[in-house]
């Protein structure tokens, strides 16, 4: 066994593979191989990124890598693991969301001329120039319906009476096996990789390499990535933690990862990091041992943020997680500290709230509902539990003022130790 693979079991990324071949030789062979995407959005989301840094594995160990956006295959749909039929893609959109992915891709892969070079495919190339009647004849004859509505993609749809599937989605898997066999013409490229949804798609590739080319090509599927119910983190999930800035701040990444439950950080420290062995087991002692300090999420959540977005980023995100609760919360820009206070309940004031005398601290824990009247906000201030930008406020009497404003427009008050709540001052 190759100690490339041997770090792919070790790792937990190994669900399904067609045969041990494939073990040796990623060890002794340099290999071309293959991951998909459909462009059904214009950023690439978490799920996706278990799929990158795996061809990031390969091209360090010295095979080239290709990743196939679904110009062709996007406007279809992949029937697996939905319950439901996709809604079909315009031209318009699918160009929109290739150029948005093809940006995220080339932050991650090497493209750099050289025996590894990563390689950006659309199979749209290759698909819409394909006739029906030629495809029919070279690649529809060489696979029974039998085959196709036993594979669980098909299956899990074909239960479901009220639903079923369409035949366009139905001819979703002969679409990819026809990629892969396109990509073994052109490129030699031997093995596919993907989640083990897509097992019995990327076996029919395998197999239509067999039988037209009489080669031997591979399969290699991981586990899922799913989240703390064990549900799929998908776009059509509703969940999906985007890797595009725009959609999901480097800040938001870094909160969703660092509270990872410790039975899954593991998991995910293995997938999405290139971190030694040893230091992964080091982690996972800690885990057991303190998991009060929860530092395999902190080391989780900076390596997957750098990776995407630079370790500027994870540094910023890892010192607006520090000052959350800290006066120190003044000094941040305005789109971090906003990233910060996010999740916290807000409330709109007028700018000439602030003018002249300014507004009661009172009035404003009352307006807020961290009071529920005036005798309690005082008490709460008596008592030292009132907070303006993380800042201990002892005197009832206290009024917010433009110098409060941060960035001259917000105050963060506070009660307790965790109870926030954005003042915004339009």
């Amino acid at each position: 066994m190759s100690e490339l693979f041997d770090d792919f079991v070790w790792r937990g990324l190994v669900h399904d593979v067609t045969d041990q071949e494939l073990a040796e030789r990623l060890g002794t062979e340099s290999l071309t191989a293959y991951v998909g995407f459909d462009p059904t959005a214009d950023s690439l989301q978490l799920g996706n990124l278990l799929g990158l840094v795996s061809l990031m594995r390969l091209q360090r160990a010295g095979h080239r890598p290709i990743v196939l956006a679904g110009g062709g295959t996007g406007l279809v749909g992949d029937p697996g693991g939905k319950s439901e039929e996709r809604s079909l893609l315009s031209m318009d959109e699918l160009e929109h969301n290739l150029k948005g992915i093809r940006l995220q891709l080339e932050g991650l892969l090497d493209f750099s001329p050289g025996p590894t070079q990563a390689l950006l495919v659309d199979n749209g190339e290759w698909l819409w120039p394909l006739g029906l009647m030629e495809f029919l004849r070279d690649v529809g004859k060489h696979f029974t319906v039998n085959t196709m509505i036993n594979k669980e993609s098909v299956r899990s749809r074909l239960e479901e009476r009220e639903q079923g599937i369409s035949y366009t989605e139905f001819s979703y898997m002969l679409l990819q096996a026809y990629d892969f066999l396109h990509l073994f013409d052109t490129y030699g490229c031997e093995l596919q990789m993907g989640g083990s949804d897509q097992w019995g798609n990327i076996t029919m590739g395998v197999d239509l390499v067999r039988r037209l080319r009489g080669a031997r090509a591979h399969a290699l599927t991981w586990p899922l990535v799913t989240n703390a119910a064990g549900e799929k983190m998908g776009k059509s999930a509703g969940n999906a933690i985007w890797l595009d800035p725009a959609r999901t701040s480097p800040y938001q990444l870094f909160q969703y990862l660092v509270r990872a439950e410790d039975a899954k950080v593991g998991s995910y420290v293995r997938a999405f990091t290139f971190l030694e062995r040893e230091r992964i087991e080091e982690l996972d002692a800690l885990t057991r041992d303190a998991p009060e300090r929860r530092e395999a999420q902190r080391v989780l959540a900076w390596e997957v943020t750098a990776l995407v977005h630079g370790a500027a980023e994870a540094d910023r995100a890892t010192r607006a997680a520090a000052v959350l609760f800290t006066e120190e919360i003044a000094s941040l820009d305005e789109t971090t500290l906003l990233d910060v206070v996010a999740e916290a309940p807000s409330t709109d004031l007028g700018r000439t709230d602030l003018d002249g005398d300014g507004l009661s601290l009172v009035d404003a824990l009352v307006a807020t509902g961290l009071a529920p009247s005036k005798s309690a906000a005082r008490t709460v201030i008596s008592q030292g539990g009132a907070y303006v930008n993380n800042r201990r406020e002892a005197d009832p009497d206290r009024r917010l003022t433009t110098a409060d404003a941060l960035h001259g427009r917000y105050v963060v008050l506070r009660k307790g130790k965790q109870h926030q709540h954005l003042l915004r001052f339009s």
